[in-house]
C-alpha cells in the first residue's frame, strides 16, 4: 500500500506548481494553477507571499507577472461569483527590529549553517539577508517547509540552477520533506528542456517504457522525426529495428543526460549534442540517467521491410550500475 505521508498534499502540490510555472513564465498554465490553489484552500495572501518570494529565484519580471496573473484570476472569479479569501496578514515586526540580524539568523537556522556571500557581492549578501530572509522568510504566512516547496518547484525549471536546486533539496529535507516528495515536486510539471516541444504522454508505447515518457512528432514528411522525453530513471525496453535493407534509427540528444547501450557492449553516456547511429537489426535500449531527464530526437531511417521488435525490460540490477 502506498504511504500517504510520502505524497504531497493538494496544498503542497499547488505551491510547487506556482513555483514552477512562475519560473517558466507560462502565464496561461499559471492561471489554471492559481485557480486550483484557491480551490485547494490557499488564501490570496499566501499565494501572493509565495510569488513575492520567487523574485530572488526567478527574477523580478517573472515574479511581477505572476502577481498580475493572481490579480486577474481573482478578478475573473469574483465576476463569476466566487469569493476567494484574502486570509491573514503577516504579523508585523516590532519597529525596533534589527532586520539584518533577524535575516541572518533566519538564513542560518534555515540552512543549518552560516552563509556569507559577501566575497561575491556584499550588496547581494546584505539584500538577501535583510529582504529575502528578514522580510519574507521571517513572515508567518507560509512556513519554511512550504517556502522550500515553492523554491524547489521554481529551481527545478531553471537551466543552470542545478547547484542551487541541490542545496535547496538538502534544506527541504532538513525541514521535513522526503526524497519521494522532492521527486514529486521536480515532476510537478515537466521542465522546458529544449526548444522542441514536450508533446503528449507516450501512452501508445507506455508498455515498453519503465515509467513516464513523452512524444512530440516533429516531422512526418520525407523523414519521420519524433522528440522523445524521458523522466529521470526511465528507459525503454531492449528492442530491435529490423530491416532487410537500410533502416535503423538516429538519436540526436537535445537536453539532459542518459544512456544508450547495444547488446553485449558497455552503456554509452548521452549528453546534449551527441549523435547515435543505430544500425538495423541491433538489439539496444536508451533512456534517462537516475538524476536527470533526457530528451532526444529519434530519426527513423528509411529501409525495406522495416519493423520494430520490443523485447525484455532493462533490469533494475543492470541499470543501477550506471551513474
Amino acid at each position: 500500500m502506498e504511504n500517504k505521508q510520502m505524497q504531497l498534499t493538494a496544498k503542497q502540490q499547488s505551491l510547487a506548481k506556482i513555483g514552477a510555472l512562475t519560473a517558466t513564465g507560462d502565464i496561461s498554465a499559471l492561471k489554471i494553477a492559481v485557480a486550483e490553489a484557491l480551490d485547494n484552500d490557499l488564501t490570496i495572501n499566501e499565494i501572493k507571499d509565495a510569488m513575492v518570494q520567487l523574485y530572488a529565484y526567478a527574477g523580478f519580471p517573472r515574479s511581477l507577472n505572476a502577481l498580475n496573473t493572481l490579480a486577474e484570476t481573482v478578478k475573473e472569479r469574483q465576476a463569476k461569483g466566487v469569493k476567494d479569501t484574502d486570509g491573514k496578514v503577516a504579523t508585523a515586526l516590532p519597529t525596533n527590529t534589527d532586520i539584518l540580524a533577524l535575516g541572518t539568523k533566519t538564513q542560518t537556522d534555515l540552512t543549518g549553517r552560516p552563509v556569507d556571500l559577501s566575497a561575491l557581492s556584499s550588496d547581494i549578501d546584505r539584500y538577501l539577508k535583510t529582504h529575502l530572509f528578514g522580510d519574507i522568510f521571517a513572515s508567518d504566512l507560509l512556513n519554511w517547509q512550504e517556502r522550500e516547496i515553492v523554491t524547489v518547484g521554481a529551481l527545478s525549471q531553471l537551466k543552470g540552477a542545478e547547484s542551487q536546486l541541490n542545496a535547496h533539496k538538502a534544506i527541504s529535507k532538513k525541514n521535513g520533506l522526503t526524497d519521494e516528495q522532492l521527486a514529486q515536486i521536480e515532476k510537478i510539471i515537466p521542465p522546458q528542456l529544449s526548444q522542441f516541444p514536450l508533446g503528449q504522454s507516450n501512452d501508445a508505447y507506455a508498455q515498453y517504457f519503465s515509467g513516464q515518457s513523452y512524444l512530440a512528432p516533429i516531422s512526418n514528411e520525407q523523414v519521420k522525426i519524433n522528440n522523445v522525453t524521458f523522466e529521470p530513471t526511465v528507459r525503454n525496453n531492449w528492442h530491435i529495428h529490423h530491416a532487410t535493407k537500410g533502416g535503423g534509427q538516429i538519436l540526436i540528444v537535445t537536453a539532459g543526460r542518459g544512456y544508450y547501450q547495444e547488446w553485449g557492449k558497455p552503456a554509452q553516456e548521452l549528453k546534449p549534442g551527441d549523435v547515435v547511429n543505430i544500425p538495423a537489426n541491433v538489439k539496444h535500449w536508451h533512456g534517462a540517467a537516475k538524476n536527470s531527464w533526457l530528451q532526444h530526437l529519434a530519426v527513423a531511417v528509411d529501409g525495406e521491410n522495416t519493423s520494430n521488435e520490443w523485447l525484455e525490460p532493462v533490469s533494475d540490477e543492470e541499470y543501477s550500475k550506471l551513474k
